[in-house]
């Protein structure tokens, strides 16, 4: 670490990530455009490291870049800001999406398993049986003609 910050490998190893991610974070606004010595090298504030640890937890636990940026920038611009805007808010619409997304995979699983049960190993002798646990039918159902 030098004194004014971190050099990018140092903040990269610090957070455990790599450098051009670094980057990428600076193009999409993510990380602020560093300092550079007067050798050129960009130089980060030590709160970077914590910064990007905050980064890349939000998308472990669901969060794309862009709602990471705007869960960013409302944290930054909190007063003035309505409640309903802030992580509390977003934790709740990312939570009945990923709740969403178990029960569809859920549904999914068990008619694997029942595909595997049934026997099925040819996908179209399979659509025309009877006993097939694919849903076919109703598929076919809700396709436009």
């Amino acid at each position: 670490m030098t004194s004014y910050g971190l050099r990018s490998g140092e903040l990269a190893d610090a957070a455990g990530v790599n450098r051009q991610t670094l980057r990428y974070y600076e193009r999409r606004g993510l990380l602020a455009s560093p300092q550079r010595s007067p050798g050129g090298h960009r130089i980060y504030p030590a709160e970077t490291v914590d910064l990007l640890r905050v980064i890349k937890t939000a998308q472990r636990l669901g969060f794309t870049l862009d709602e990471v940026a705007d869960l960013l920038d409302a944290g930054r611009h909190r007063h003035g800001r309505r409640p309903d805007g802030g992580l509390r808010a977003r934790a709740r619409s990312k939570l009945a999406e990923i709740e969403q997304k178990l029960a569809d995979l859920t549904v999914i699983r068990d008619t694997l398993r029942a595909a595997i049960s049934a026997g099925c190993d040819d996908l179209v002798a399979c659509a025309d049986s009877p006993c097939c646990p694919l849903p076919f039918a109703e598929l076919a159902e809700r396709s436009p003609r």
